[in-house]
């Protein structure tokens, strides 16, 4: 998928060129054999680079389509799902115009699908996530309203979990409004340049206290070949800045008391930075491995909740690479060394000053 600015491969011939280049949605003309020969800036940033040219019927592929170019019919509207990194969906009408030519129209709806599946995933999750900490809650405001417990350090013991239980309720709400925001949005490509080692520089800097007090080292390794460019990308600083500082304060919390944290950044794809967060801890079955992304998956879940886990930091995580156009591997050996590997793709590198 690409950028919003890449629209090379975009003509715009005649009204038609005109009007589409004022338009949010996807619009794709073709001639009479059915050959694209303009696409506006939202089609290229929907379906990628290079559309002119391409047979529109391959470009939707989809038999009504086909049909339509091979003049069985005039005009069709269809459901068509782009299954890319991230999943997209459309609705695309098509018609045949009066000078022979193609106009296809593609209506973006893959907001209103993930606004109906984080709405239905909200429900079914927060109920059973909330119940827990609501019934302990319930349960100690009744027992002191009862006056059963009269002895003040009772008391406070039970006015301590109360607090433990709301805090934990709060952090699963920040938790959960911040992964639906980032679901609803995943289809959209950022278009902000971010300067990725600074951002994870200050996630280190943000952390290092809570890692003395653990008698915790976050030491950073940048083993790219060539240290003075600056590895910059097309997204959102803040989001670039939420993955990195969950899955280092992750590291931290499951890693052993006294043991280091490293960070190491390479380019092992062409265009690519990785960033690699690697703790020693407690091994990861590989059963779990492929699970730990999904929202409210615990390995351990009382250990998980002791720390102050919500269980949807690396769903969030995930997420976020997704609308990044990047990739995670997560990796642990029976030693406990468990890296969590982040690819994302870079703009042209840019010089340190």
């Amino acid at each position: 998928m690409n950028s919003p600015r890449d629209t090379a491969s975009i003509t715009a011939p005649g009204m038609l060129g005109t009007v589409g280049q004022m338009l949010d949605d996807g619009l794709l003309v073709a001639g009479a054999d059915g050959i694209l020969i303009s696409a506006n800036a939202a089609a290229v940033r929907f379906l990628g680079e290079g559309l002119v040219g391409k047979p529109l019927a391959e470009v939707i592929a989809r038999d009504d389509v086909a049909d339509l170019v091979a003049g069985h019919t005039s005009s069709c509207t269809l459901a068509y799902a782009l299954e890319t990194s991230v999943a997209m969906e459309f609705n695309v009408r098509v018609q045949r115009i009066d000078d022979g030519q193609i106009v296809a129209i593609l209506l973006d709806m893959t907001s209103q699908r993930n606004l109906e599946k984080v709405r239905r995933d909200f429900v079914a999750n927060v109920s059973h996530e909330l119940r827990s900490p609501l019934t302990s809650l319930a349960g100690f405001i009744e027992t002191i309203l009862l006056n059963e417990v009269r002895d003040w350090p009772t008391q406070q013991r039970f006015l301590k979990i109360m607090e433990e239980e709301a805090s934990r309720m709060s952090r699963l709400i920040d938790d959960l409004l911040s992964l639906s925001r980032v679901e609803v949005d995943e289809h959209i490509i950022p278009d902000e340049r971010v300067p990725l080692l600074e951002v994870v520089k200050s996630v280190i800097a943000s952390l290092e206290p809570r890692a003395s007090r653990r008698q915790m080292d976050i030491v950073l390794v940048d083993d790219r070949p060539s240290q003075s460019n600056r590895p910059v990308m097309y997204g959102f600083s803040d989001e670039i800045n939420e993955v990195f500082h969950n899955l280092i304060e992750n590291a931290l919390k499951y890693g052993y008391e006294g043991t280091d944290i490293r960070i190491g950044i390479s380019s092992e794809r062409a265009g690519y930075v990785q960033v690699a967060v690697t703790n020693h801890g407690e091994a990861i079955a590989n059963k779990h491995l492929s699970r730990l992304t999904e929202r409210f998956y615990r390995v351990d879940k009382a250990r998980s909740r002791q720390i102050g886990g919500t269980g949807l930091g690396l769903a969030i995580v995930k997420h976020i690479v997704n609308r990044h156009r990047g990739t995670m591997e997560i990796t642990s050996s029976d030693e406990g060394v468990t890296t969590f590997a982040v690819s994302l793709p870079l703009i042209a590198g840019q010089r340190a000053l």
